[in-house]
């Protein structure tokens, strides 16, 4: 398509080419050469149709003319072309005229396919998945976006904007979605597959039909909303007549498999065991593959709206075929067991299953009696006595259902009405003192309820119903209020039980023997024929509620005394000094004298706070037994259950407390400092602990007795009452006061907890003295009897080198000991060597300045005597 250009020279200016014949010549040859050329392809172009029924290949038409166009019109506005029509329309503009129709015709046609073949193409890889994707879920995933894409098309572009343009491109969509559809709902392979992945195939493909449906309307909405005057008008049959008929015959195609299913579900293994004839259930299942067979084997395209008779047809002799076989095999297989339906009685809801089996069936026959001469075949009057025997059988069913439902009402009915209100689980008649309560039910048989279900829908039916079933029928709102109020009051009665433990149910014996002398007569007396019921009903639930307040009363007076007995068992009797870091740790007698101290700080708060404890169970007294003595007899056991609380609280307090100081000794922080020091014992000097081991085990278990002794704050009470025991004065000059210190203290967790420590402390002491062995080392600068040993060298007077040895094992010792740890952290101990490294530096430093003495004097008298003897020679001379 190329345009060819003239062979003349056109270098000059337009005005003088113009003037030039030959030029002009030329350029007119050429122009008529390009109006024939541009004029066939436009023709060509606008002829061309896209090539297959799918929208894609309409784009691809666009994207074909969009491109030839695009071809002409680059060319046509190339520089040389431009001035080639320039010179023409100077030389001859009457000429040109028609050159430029076809030039803005190629322009207008250029423009549409540009527009087309662009917004087109953002619809491409939607309709690519619709075309290509696997599984039917692409397509429906495809569908809603496709449309959207669709809409902004129809409001943006110049050309898709029209309904003769948008209407049979929507076509082309439907065409393609019903084509996909079809290819997944393939009855070649169909009735090849399991029944439940195939009604799942239809499900889908049905789904994905009626989804194009929806989702095309959806979209007519948005477009009406946008504010665009250019509403979706569209003649809906041309879009959706096919794909609507095909939706029907997805779903003739889904009930097919769902009759198959029942049809399969009937012949279950268990059948042919308890069935007589286990034959028949054989030839049954062949006669469900004759019915299922035709359906694999059609001429025709069930999808064609041509062949919907042939359909119609098919679709009339799988009914005829099915539907009496299939409602007698339901019918025989479930008699003992019928399905029924939502909230139907066991009897009515039987014979309702039955009566819809016949109607079903009767349907049917009668349909088949309406088309001439079906009935009158063979295979009609085959039928017709398959219904008969079956109808029958039905009919004597639901006599049978019925008559046995009748008398069994007349029997039990009067029996029932006589029950008692409630049953006990518990026989004794005896105070209950424990937690475990008596326990009543509602004893109204379930079977009341549904005898009255029963008679409704025996009233339903048009069955007679027996007069006392009637009456119970009428007062069934009745029955159900006392049923409710009654389980309301049960449930409440139980709760409360179970709220209170076995000091509580002590404590409101009284009470609690009233509310079951109440709930007997339900037990004992009355039936559910009594006047009386809403009268007990009420007189329950008012001693519940009256018993409810006294225990939440009482709970919050409880949980006041728990508070505080927590507050107590949390208390920390252990604590320690801190020091800052880089401080000195204090000693050992330091450390547990602060502890000590406050110990005593802390038992003040803790005995305030046990003190007040008694008052709130006079509080108790008071709303119990209405006296306020802290002595009431009727809560001796209550005051004795509280009593033991606090022996509990105080042994846990002082467990968890010896507990957290145990896990402070093995914990590696250092809390206090001891040091080490050489000190004579026996006269020699040995490596110590200062304060020894012995002294340091003594202070630890004084602190562990401390922390015991403090329950001696604690005063007991009177038995029998709340009130502290006085002080009890055993001698004239001896006061004993009662508290929990004696109980305490013997109690195998604390003196557990007390040996462990001590044993803790002990092999730590231990492993410290195990440390301080590595200075015996240094023992001969401290051991050594310093005066014998000088004797000795100064009677030997030996040579210097010896004197030289023993100094500089002593100058080493010195040296040595600057260069040990002056710390060693063990646990919570923190011991200090700098006074037995100055000790053991002072004893070394002290022999060399001892050895160096004698050294001097060994040397002066030596030298005195070299002296003498030179001066004795030199006078010999």
């Amino acid at each position: 398509l190329k345009l060819e250009m003239p062979t003349v020279n056109l270098d000059r200016e337009v005005t003088v080419l113009a003037t030039v014949p030959v030029v002009v010549k030329s350029l007119k040859s050429c122009a008529v050469t390009w109006q024939k050329l541009i004029s066939r392809v436009l023709e060509e172009q606008l002829k061309k149709v896209p090539q297959g029924n799918g929208p894609l290949a309409e784009i691809d038409l666009w994207h074909e003319k969009y491109a030839t166009l695009r071809a002409l019109t680059e060319q046509i506005k190339l520089p040389e072309v431009q001035k080639f029509l320039e010179i023409l329309q100077e030389a001859e503009p009457e000429f040109t005229g028609d050159l430029q129709i076809v030039l803005s015709d190629l322009k207008k046609h250029h423009m549409e396919a540009e527009d087309s073949a662009k917004f087109l193409s953002t619809l491409e890889r939607h309709l690519k998945n619709l075309s290509t994707g696997t599984g039917v879920d692409v397509i429906s995933n495809t569908i809603p976006s496709l449309l959207n894409a669709l809409r902004l098309v129809w409001i943006m572009s110049r050309c898709y904007n029209k309904d003769e343009r948008m209407v049979p491109f929507l076509e082309r969509i439907s065409w393609e979605i019903s084509e996909r559809v079809r290819k997944v709902v393939d009855l070649q392979t169909l009735f090849k597959q399991d029944i439940a992945a195939a009604k799942k195939r239809i499900t889908e493909a049905k789904n994905t039909l009626e989804q194009w449906k929806k989702c095309y309307f959806t979209t007519c909405i948005q477009v009406e909303e946008s504010g665009s005057k250019r509403y979706w008008k569209f003649d809906v049959k041309r879009l959706f007549e096919k794909t609507d008929y095909m939706v029907l015959i997805c779903q003739d195609l889904y009930d097919i498999f769902q009759v198959n299913e029942e049809l399969y579900n009937i012949f279950i293994p268990e059948l042919t065991t308890v069935t007589e004839n286990p034959k028949v259930i054989d030839e049954l299942q062949r006669e469900v593959n004759i019915i299922i067979s035709p359906m694999e084997d059609l001429t025709f395209d069930p999808f064609s709206m041509e062949t919907a008779r042939d359909w119609a047809f098919v679709m009339e002799e799988f009914g005829e075929d099915v539907t009496v076989k299939i409602v007698k095999q339901i019918f025989v297989q479930n008699l003992k067991d019928p399905p029924l339906y939502k909230n139907h009685p066991p009897v009515a809801g039987a014979i309702s299953w039955s009566r819809s089996l016949s109607h079903r069936i009767t349907h049917t026959i009668t349909r088949l009696q309406e088309e001439e001469g079906l009935l009158a075949s063979e295979r009609g009057k085959e039928v017709k006595q398959i219904y008969l025997q079956v109808v029958k059988k039905m009919e004597e069913y639901e006599d049978q259902k019925y008559r046995q439902w009748r008398e069994r009402t007349e029997h039990r009915l009067p029996l029932l009405l006589k029950d008692t209100l409630l049953t006990v689980s518990s026989a004794t008649e005896e105070p209950v003192t424990t937690k475990k309560s008596v326990c009543f039910t509602l004893n109204f048989s379930p079977e009341i309820p549904e005898i009255i279900q029963e008679t409704k829908y025996m009233e339903q039916l048009g069955l007679p119903v027996p007069e006392m079933a009637r009456y119970m029928a009428l007062q069934e709102d009745r029955y159900l209020r006392y049923t409710n109020k009654l389980k309301a009051m049960l449930d409440r009665y139980h709760k409360l039980m179970e709220m209170m433990n076995e000091a509580e149910t002590k404590l409101l014996d009284h009470y609690v023997q009233e509310l079951w002398r109440i709930l007997k007569s339900g037990q004992k007396r009355l039936t559910w024929k009594s006047v009386g019921i809403g009268e007990f009903i009420l007189q329950c639930t008012q001693t519940i509620g009256k018993l409810e307040l006294l225990v939440h009363q009482i709970h919050h007076i409880s949980e006041d005394i728990s508070s505080k007995l927590w507050s107590i068992e949390s208390a920390n009797l252990f604590k320690f000094p801190h020091s800052k870091s880089g401080d000195k740790h204090p000693g050992v007698k330091e450390f547990f004298d602060y502890v000590k101290c406050e110990q005593t700080k802390d038992v003040e708060q803790l005995v305030r706070k046990y003190s007040a404890i008694p008052q709130l169970l006079i509080e108790v007294e008071r709303r119990v037994a209405n006296t306020n003595s802290g002595k009431s007899p009727k809560l001796a056991s209550y005051y004795a259950y509280w009593e033991n609380r606090i022996y509990q609280t105080l042994t846990q307090l002082i467990v968890k407390n010896l507990q957290a100081f145990n896990a402070t000794v093995l914990a590696n922080v250092p809390l206090l400092q001891i040091e080490a020091a050489l000190a004579e014992i026996e006269v020699v000097p040995e490596i110590t602990l200062q304060p020894n081991a012995s002294e340091i085990e003594k202070m630890t278990v004084q602190s562990i007795q401390d922390c015991v002794e403090v329950t001696k704050h604690f005063v007991r009470w009177m038995h029998g009452t709340c009130i502290e025991c006085p002080p009890q004065h055993v001698k004239a000059d001896e006061v004993v006061t009662f508290s929990f210190y004696s109980d305490v203290s013997q109690s195998p967790l604390v003196i557990e907890q007390a040996v462990l420590i001590t044993q803790n402390v002990h092999k730590l002491l231990a492993s410290l003295s195990k440390y301080l062995n590595q200075w015996e080392r240094y023992g001969l600068v401290w051991k050594s009897d310093k005066g014998a040993v000088l004797d000795r060298l100064a009677a030997e007077k030996p040579a210097c080198v010896i004197f030289d040895e023993h100094l500089q094992f002593y100058m080493k010792v010195a040296q040595e000991v600057t260069q040990q740890p002056l710390i060693k952290d063990e646990q919570f101990i923190r011991l200090q060597l700098a006074p037995l490294a100055s000790a053991v530096q002072e004893n070394a430093q002290s022999w060399v300045m001892s050895l160096g003495k004698l050294l001097n004097e060994l040397v002066r008298e030596e030298f005195v005597c070299l002296r003498e003897e030179i001066r004795v020679g030199v006078f010999s001379l």
